[in-house]
């Protein structure tokens, strides 16, 4: 009676729902609006510890606004990049076995309109992202990886069935923030709902905790919905 999707909104309605269903968010739409950036992720652990980085940090490039215009208009894979660096060891211990750290390498990349072949590029960007580390804050780490892990635009699209690959569903402009991204209540198909980052209010922890909420002030129990429909039904 009642089907709530967590799956990318845009996939949801152009993969999952047959277009003569859908009005407003026809074929069109969907692949017309503007999608966010995606993510190349590096997980790797060691066996010693860098007690010097914090459980956060940000390691900048040597560009801002430039490769900020390949990521999200030129939609480039530039050779440069900036980092999120996230060790998680340095607030939790049991993250890792004793005297070893986990880490991530988080870069942001345009999706997968760049075009870039993730199968034969995703080890040289590890390697570049490596360089810079072991450059910066984490010397000599590369003798001390235990374990290796990458996450590329491509596994956004093909694992997470994210759409064009982008890790945070429409790009948050003006027209498609808030309000105006896919509502929590489908526009197209009576008792479908959709929650997460792709859909209203919009993505990071806050806005999917939020969208959340707003599912559960919309959302009907199972039995008012088929109460509602017993009702349509005689009224017919």
């Amino acid at each position: 009676d009642i089907v709530v999707s967590n799956a990318d909104t845009a996939w949801t309605y152009r993969n999952l729902i047959e277009a003569k269903h859908r009005r407003h968010w026809t074929d069109r739409k969907v692949e017309n609006g503007r999608y966010s950036m995606s993510l190349f992720v590096w997980y790797f652990g060691t066996s010693c510890q860098y007690t010097d980085v914090p459980h956060h940090m940000m390691l900048l490039g040597p560009r801002y606004k430039e490769l900020l215009k390949d990521i999200f208009s030129r939609h480039k894979l530039s050779d440069d990049f900036s980092l999120y660096l996230h060790r998680p060891t340095a607030s939790d211990a049991s993250m890792a076995p004793a005297g070893h750290d986990t880490f991530y390498a988080l870069a942001p990349v345009p999706h997968l309109d760049s075009g870039t072949d993730w199968a034969t590029r995703a080890e040289s960007f590890r390697q570049a992202i490596a360089e810079v580390l072991d450059r910066t804050v984490l010397p000599g780490f590369e003798q001390h990886v235990t374990a290796s892990l990458l996450t590329t635009p491509q596994d956004f699209h093909d694992r997470l069935l994210s759409f064009k690959g982008a890790a945070f569903g429409l790009e948050p402009l003006l027209l498609q923030s808030a309000w105006f991204r896919p509502h929590n209540r489908s526009e197209d198909v009576d008792g479908l709902f959709m929650v997460g980052a792709s859909t209203h209010p919009g993505a990071g922890v806050p806005g999917v905790l939020m969208s959340a909420k707003a599912l559960d002030s919309v959302v009907p129990s199972a039995t008012t919905w088929r109460q509602q429909h017993a009702r349509k039904h005689v009224s017919r």
